[in-house]
């Protein structure tokens, strides 16, 4: 499990309304949900078209891209 070093933002009443957290967590995090999606899609399309290899690498690097933009 991903150890996360959360500090919390609170407002005048002392209630928490945000959370703050390092970078490279929050990369991690994000790596994570990722490659679950990922995961999840494949498994939802195994009866689906499938591509060559070199075919599907572009393909999710086009996908990545398009996020990253």
């Amino acid at each position: 499990m991903l150890n996360i070093n959360k500090n919390y933002i609170v407002d005048e009443n002392q209630v928490p309304i945000a959370v703050q957290i390092p970078i490279d967590e929050f990369e991690a995090m994000e790596s994570t949900i990722e490659n679950f999606g990922l995961s999840k899609l494949m498994d939802e399309s195994i009866n689906d078209e499938s591509f060559e290899k070199t075919a599907a690498i572009e393909y999710y690097n086009t996908l990545k891209k398009n996020v990253e933009d």
